[in-house]
């Protein structure tokens, strides 16, 4: 309309604001819209403003009668039109919120005041309000969609703020177990089945072997633990992953499947994508305990984005997807935990019943695998995870098929440990590097021991060419491992280097492109481990 007006254009302009006709509207100096031959009101306008507008009498927004009020006003407050019950302001908008309006208008404050609604509280609104002449003006702004925006995004900030908490102090208690646990392994050498203190040994190793667990556990929250991909037909596994799951269940509970015939291919660890249904079908199974029984519902479909969307998947998943539903109709998730129930150690079981981790564990293992998981209860009763996984497209390849080539068989574990050879052993923490040094020299091997990178960088430089293999952490202050192995290979040679870490393989692998000979060994270390692997880099020697 401006580039009218500058047109030169008179007013007034015939403008067409519905369906139903023409109606003549006078363009004012200030702005604003009016009818030109008083046969339309303001009322017309009002009626079509894609915001609530209503009028109150009396001082009190919240106790005057409602006058005036537009369709936008009531469709708003979730309602279709006006109601007997409804006489106020107050009646529409909950308690809390008139509570919270009322003291931020007694501070003097003049809004935008945020409120919910008394029989709509999954609605939210902005509420304006001006007063003029013994009534005030209502207006209501419905930010309802822009409110679950900021939860999903404040919640993803929140988990990803756990996540590398966990990750820190995972990576903390891994070194932690790897001391604790290799001195356990060597005292089991000295005292081995029969002795007196075998027995307490080892509760004590069994005990470092399920904090290992947890620890994994958070590592896999978040998004740390090592992952072995592999393309995967979705159903094909469950299938044979089926009879485990049933096993599970007791007698009073049903375990029913509906597998695509058409099911996407994956590309996922498979261990973890079967740890992380085993722990939805687990807590599922808890849920039917309490209500004496009932069925348990797998299914796994092939989506596209609209059909995840419209079963809650976020906007980002786009594309082929395959899904991974796991529900049954037990009691359901209150919406008050609903938000929490992937965090860590967040449980709503008795104490002792479980750790808290088993959700954590599939929220990490999905997010690991580029996938995205919801949980949904609706109001009957229930719950629903829902897991969705990018389908994974296989590379196209031309010219003649070539052969599959089978898979060698695992090698056995070398009954003899030790070895000869020189190595360069870097790890910054301390009872680690002490420990693991001392037993690869009872094992015969000649090891040369470096605090960190840049030492580790002066040793290789002084032995160039007589080190046979770096063993070394991935993540140490200054100098990581990754940016060592750079800097020190003109010294190494072709001698092969084992990196051992608590964080995934994942992390740091595209970091060593271009680089052969390379290993990974993840923490908690073992004896038995270390010893085998080095055997096995060092050719048997």
């Amino acid at each position: 309309m401006a580039v009218l007006v500058r047109a030169g254009v008179s007013l007034p302009l015939t403008i067409r604001l519905t369906d139903a006709g023409r109606y003549l509207v006078r363009l004012t100096a200030n702005g604003r819209l009016y009818p030109a031959d008083g046969s339309h009101t303001a009322r017309d306008l009002a009626d079509l403003a894609p915001f609530g507008a209503a009028l109150v009498d009396g001082a009190d927004p919240f106790a005057g009668p409602i006058h005036g009020a537009n369709a936008a006003f009531w469709a708003i407050a979730g309602r279709t039109g006006p109601a007997a019950e409804v006489a106020t302001l107050g009646d529409l908008i909950a308690e809390s919120s008139r509570g919270d309006v009322a003291a931020q208008l007694t501070a003097g404050r003049e809004g935008p005041f945020p409120v919910a609604f008394a029989t709509s509280p999954d609605r939210s609104a902005q509420l304006y309000l001006i007063a003029a002449a013994g009534r005030c003006a209502v207006y209501l702004l419905d930010v309802t969609a822009q409110r679950k925006l900021e939860v999903q995004l404040a919640q993803r900030h929140k988990m990803e703020a756990i996540g590398q908490l966990a990750g820190g102090v995972a990576h903390d208690f891994n070194n932690l177990l790897s001391a604790i646990g290799m001195r356990i392994d060597e005292l089991l050498l000295r005292h081995p089945l029969g002795d007196p203190a075998y027995d307490n040994l080892s509760e004590v190793r069994e005990g470092v072997n399920r904090a290992a667990a947890l620890v994994l556990q958070l590592l896999t929250f978040s998004r740390k633990a090592t992952v072995r991909r592999e393309v995967v037909d979705l159903s094909e596994a469950l299938i044979g992953f089926e009879i485990l799951l049933r096993r599970l269940l007791r007698e009073n509970m049903r375990l029913e499947t509906a597998y695509a015939e058409n099911a996407p291919l994956v590309r996922v660890d498979k261990a973890q994508l079967e740890t992380a249904i085993m722990n939805l079908v687990v807590n599922a199974r808890d849920a039917l305990r309490e209500k004496g029984g009932g069925t348990i519902r797998l299914r796994t479909a092939r989506l596209d984005s609209v059909g995840a969307r419209a079963l809650g998947a976020p906007a980002e998943a786009s594309g082929n997807l395959a899904l991974i539903e796991v529900s049954d109709d037990g009691p359901g998730i209150a919406p008050g935990v609903i938000g929490s129930i992937f965090e860590p150690f967040f449980t709503t079981k008795a104490a002792g019943d479980g750790t808290g981790l088993g959700l954590a564990t599939v929220y990490g293992i999905v997010q690991q695998s580029d996938g995205w998981i919801v949980a949904a209860s609706p109001p009957g009763g229930g719950a629903a995870f829902r897991v969705f996984l990018p389908a994974h497209a296989p590379r196209l390849v031309l010219g003649p098929a070539v052969a599959a080539t089978s898979v060698a068989a695992a090698p056995r574990p070398p009954r003899d440990l030790s070895g000869a050879g020189r190595i360069l052993f870097v790890e910054d923490e301390d009872r680690v590097r002490d420990i693991a040094a001392r037993l690869l020299r009872g094992r015969g091997y000649e090891v040369i021991e470096a605090r960190d990178g840049e030492e580790a960088l002066e040793i290789a430089q002084a032995e160039a060419g007589r080190i046979d293999l770096m063993i070394s952490d991935v993540s140490m202050p200054g100098m990581d491992g990754p940016a060592l192995l750079k800097a020190a290979r003109p010294f190494l040679g072709d001698a092969p280097v084992m990196f051992i870490s608590g964080y995934a393989e994942s992390e740091f692998s595209d970091l060593l492109e271009g680089e052969a000979g390379i290993s990974f060994l993840p923490k908690p270390l073992h004896l038995q481990t270390l010893a085998q692997s080095v055997k096995e880099r060092l050719g048997g020697r």
